[in-house]
């Protein structure tokens, strides 16, 4: 029997996902708190993975999937991409500014997570992914349009890096969901992992990270942008496929331009207004005709195709 399709609810979720991230970049330019961004992205994975770990712990499977040979593949991977993911989004926050660094990272990872799809799991594009991503990305590509002043070289390649690592991420978040792995367990273990192969960075500058305004910061960080936000994220990726939901992350600097303008005092310019139009047309797209055809059909609760 047919189940009605999930990919509608998969969307919506993998969306919420994408406007609690799109408040990290704001959140952190608005705390101005002047701690490390690497030590500060160390201690929001840190606080999520704790969170997550304790969510797995009390679920029915609790953390022994983690132990099967077929997942720990895709979930170093995923830790390695979390890791640099984290270090190289921060820096180029600290460097670009909230919606230049988010629109620059958030502009490559739908590419490189289609690219990286396909190598790695054999998904095939189809029309109406490509056109919602070619739209998405060129609207980022008009929030870079010059007109804000200097650009940073380095903060631009940190972005793209970052980028590319969330494509990663997204392609072997997809692979333990198909293998059946409880996410919460998954994401809690790649979360600490990634956090502990940048926690150095906390020493250099410990009580930095203990005064109010930080703390403060790393409470909203730690709990809704990364917990709460990972939890939608692969409850999504269970639904819809890698592509579809790195496409549909974009929303992300949507929302952090958003917020730019509204809490932050930034400025629109006219390319940026038709950038982030364009934004809006691709998610569109993306969300009612762009899924993939992929090798691994969207599984129902029993394990049946739908």
């Amino acid at each position: 029997m047919r189940r009605p399709d999930a990919r509608p609810k998969g969307a919506a979720l993998v969306l919420a996902a994408a406007v609690l991230w799109g408040t990290v970049g704001p959140a952190q330019v608005w705390a101005d708190t002047g701690a490390d961004p690497v030590a500060l992205g160390a201690a929001r994975i840190l606080v999520g993975g704790l969170i997550l770990a304790l969510v797995a712990a009390r679920s029915r499977a609790g953390l022994s999937p983690l132990a099967r040979r077929d997942v720990w593949p895709w979930l170093l991977l995923a830790a390695l991409a979390t890791a640099v993911y984290q270090a190289g989004f921060m820096f180029a926050v600290s460097r670009t500014g909230a919606a230049l660094a988010t629109a620059i990272a958030l502009g490559t990872a739908p590419v490189a997570t289609g690219a990286l799809a396909r190598l790695l799991g054999g998904d095939r594009p189809g029309p109406g992914w490509t056109a919602g991503t070619l739209g998405a990305v060129a609207g980022c590509a008009l929030l870079l349009a010059p007109g804000a002043g200097r650009v940073d070289t380095a903060g631009i390649v940190l972005g793209i890096v970052s980028g590319a690592c969330y494509g990663l991420y997204t392609v072997a978040a997809k692979r333990l969901t198909e293998r059946r792995v409880p996410m919460s367990a998954a994401v809690s273990a790649t979360l600490l992992a990634g956090g502990l192969a940048i926690s150095p960075a906390l020493a250099a500058r410990p009580h930095a990270l203990l005064d109010g305004p930080t703390l403060a910061l790393l409470a909203w960080l730690g709990v809704a942008a990364t917990a709460a936000a990972y939890l939608l994220f692969v409850a999504g990726l269970e639904r819809v496929p890698a592509s579809t939901a790195g496409t549909l992350s974009l929303a992300e600097p949507l929302v952090a331009a958003v917020l730019g303008l509204t809490v932050l005092g930034e400025r629109m310019t006219a390319a940026s207004g038709a950038g982030l139009a364009l934004l809006l047309g691709g998610l569109a797209v993306a969300v009612t005709g762009g899924t993939l055809r992929s090798r691994v059909d969207v599984l129902s609760d029993d394990g049946s195709r739908i």
